[in-house]
């Protein structure tokens, strides 16, 4: 197989629907065992059409961290993990609750990264 150019790549997922683009991300994501949020959020203003399909069926999720319950330290590991955060910005996160960990997430997603948190002793919501 020959290797794709970058605009080749981008000529191929610009012919995509929104919900196409989700199910190959959903793919990527497994396969290399990686969270591409940023990517899809990045695509989605540019499908105008496809918004509208979005709108009836939820397909990105919100983590909304509530509190950080006795185990705070384990809680900001946990939200570093999931974020690029740095040490600061993770403990700042933590400790001004409610704030949202991941925004506009796929389903999977946001359930590992609530089963994650809730692990660490945090009380979490997923919208």
């Amino acid at each position: 197989m020959a290797k794709l150019s970058q605009e080749d790549l981008l000529a191929q997922f610009e012919e995509m629907t929104l919900i196409e683009l989700s199910e190959f991300v959903k793919a990527f994501e497994e396969k290399f065992d990686v969270t591409a949020a940023a990517a899809v959020a990045a695509v989605a203003p540019g499908a105008p059409g496809a918004a509208a399909e979005a709108v009836e069926e939820q397909d990105e999720f919100d983590v909304i961290l509530e509190g950080a319950g006795e185990k705070k330290i384990q809680v900001i590991k946990v939200v570093r993990e999931l974020t690029s955060l740095g040490l600061k910005e993770a403990k700042d996160l933590v400790d001004g609750t409610p704030k949202p960990v991941l925004e506009k997430v796929a389903k999977e997603a946001a359930e590992k990264a609530a089963e994650s948190l809730k692990a660490a002793g945090a009380s979490v919501t997923v919208k």
